[in-house]
């Protein structure tokens, strides 16, 4: 699978037993966007321990899921429709590391 430089978090939570054609609705429906216009899309459930990817790779589009044994994903609030990703940051996320400490800045009283 090739991955994209970007990835597009759908900010609400999904019923996992959705597949490709479900997934796809919500990326036209809601997003706006067309499935296979190369974006990867990202999903997660609920309890935030399951997250679906669907991207287009030219020929087919992939579905692949990422479970959790222990703790959660680190998805971003729900207020806004997406939240995009890049390809350092979606590693961090699949790792179930938090995405948003790798730019973290450093505390205002922290000297070296």
């Amino acid at each position: 699978m090739i991955m994209p430089e970007q990835v597009w978090l759908a900010v609400e939570p999904v019923d996992m037993r959705m597949g490709i054609d479900g997934l796809s609705l919500r990326i036209q429906q809601l997003l706006g966007c067309s499935p296979c216009d190369g974006t990867a899309y990202a999903f997660c459930n609920l309890q935030g321990n399951r997250v679906k990817l669907v991207v287009w790779d030219g020929t087919g589009v992939w579905l692949c899921v990422r479970r959790l044994h222990q703790g959660r994903f680190s998805w971003p609030k729900p207020g806004s429709t997406t939240c995009t990703l890049s390809a350092t940051e979606w590693q961090w996320l699949t790792k179930g590391i938090d995405w948003r400490r790798l730019h973290a800045k450093a505390p205002a009283e922290w000297r070296v």
